[in-house]
This record gives structure tokens, C-alpha cells and sequence, in this order.
């Protein structure tokens, strides 16, 4: 159950890393929402892949 937990909150922070129309909207908004789920590594890797352009949401 607990893994379930943490591959559903994994996926979120992916789609959520992906709102923006541009780069460094999709950075910040990963980095906010990466913070929330996982502290500051989790603020890091929201902010790679919401820059990196690797995840988007059309």
C-alpha cells in the first residue's frame, strides 16, 4: 500500500512539472510542487524536469 502511495505521488509531481507555457514556468511550477511532495530533492527534481521539457501536459 505504502509503495502504491508513492508511485501515485511520483506521477502527480511529474504531471504537475509539466504546467506552463514556457520553460521557466514549467521549472517553477515542478520546483513548487516537488517541494511539497518530497522536500527540497523533491524541489530539484521538479525543477529538472519541468525545464528539461521531458514532461509536458497538451
Amino acid at each position: 500500500m505504502q509503495k502504491l502511495t508513492v508511485i501515485l505521488l511520483c506521477g502527480l509531481t511529474l504531471t504537475a512539472a509539466a504546467c506552463g507555457p514556457n520553460t521557466a514556468t514549467r521549472a517553477t511550477t515542478g520546483a513548487a510542487t516537488g517541494a511539497v511532495v518530497a522536500g527540497p530533492i523533491g524541489a530539484v527534481a521538479g525543477a529538472a524536469l519541468g525545464g528539461s521539457g521531458a514532461v509536458r501536459v497538451r
